[in-house]
């Protein structure tokens, strides 16, 4: 499955600064890491976020995001966010800051910093 190297690329340039990321295929995507969490991804034209149990209600709230369904059943605490929310650098930064927000509450993964 391919995935909007664009978009890719448009994630790097937002998180170059942000100490621990690193990318990973997944999901027949690609990742974002963070000390070794997943943060959020791209799956063809959509993100990923992981924004938490916490924040998940929430998250839904938004109308560009829905349920993340990658197995056919709801994975609760990551939602994905359509390309219209994300088409903006404003709206793409308002998701991967809230992927950030929840994975800085997570300890690092063995080996990860």
């Amino acid at each position: 499955m391919a995935y909007d190297e664009g978009l890719a690329q448009r994630i790097r340039e937002m998180v170059q600064n942000h100490p621990g990321i690193t990318e990973r295929k997944m999901f027949g995507g690609l990742a974002f890491m963070d000390r070794g969490n997943m943060c959020c991804g791209i799956i063809r034209s959509e993100l990923m976020v992981r924004v938490g149990a916490e924040k998940y209600t929430e998250a839904l709230e938004d109308p560009h995001a829905r349920e993340m369904d990658f197995t056919g059943k709801a994975l609760r605490g990551y939602v994905y966010v359509a390309e219209n929310g994300i088409d903006s650098d404003i709206g793409l930064h308002f998701w991967i800051k809230k992927g950030l927000d929840f994975t800085a509450t997570l300890p690092a993964k063995a080996g990860k910093k």
